[in-house]
């Protein structure tokens, strides 16, 4: 599996081959890159979709069928995206929906989240990447995130 270096804030973090970052407590980045959902390339602006009320963005229109053929496959990356595009903001603990309380913060795939216990952060600081993903910002979302109104 192919890692490349990813500066962020100032940060140096590890990106592996799929292109999306492991949680980490230790590297807390300001900024969350946004990746298109199919290919982890740069998106462009000029390439997107309405997706839960928010725009979402690709890097080429092959990405968008990809995407538009199998949802719920990349219904996480595409989640992650909407968040690291300030479309979408935390509104609670991604894990039980219940506030989320200071000193729970962890980096997810390059975004800050916060949970409402360290049981929440724990469960997913021990899982590997795809899981971190599939529950922060798959069956997580709609419980801790909100898409912000346009």
């Amino acid at each position: 599996m192919g890692m490349r270096l990813l500066l962020v804030g100032g940060l140096a973090s590890v990106v592996m081959a799929s292109g999306w970052l492991v949680a980490s407590d230790k590297v807390a980045p300001k900024e969350a890159i946004a990746l298109c959902p199919i290919s982890g390339e740069p998106i462009s602006k000029d390439v997107s979709i309405d997706y839960k009320g928010a725009k979402l963005y690709f890097c080429c229109k092959g990405c968008v069928k990809s995407f538009k053929s199998d949802v719920a496959k990349y219904a996480a990356k595409a989640n992650l995206q909407l968040v690291a595009t300030g479309q979408a903001k935390q509104i609670a603990c991604p894990l039980s929906g219940r506030p989320t309380k200071d000193g729970t913060e962890l980096t997810v795939a390059g975004t800050d989240v916060k949970f409402c216990c360290n049981g929440c952060k724990g469960k997913v600081s021990k899982a590997d990447e795809a899981d971190q993903l599939k529950l922060v910002f798959g069956k997580g979302f709609d419980k801790g995130f909100k898409v912000k109104s346009n």
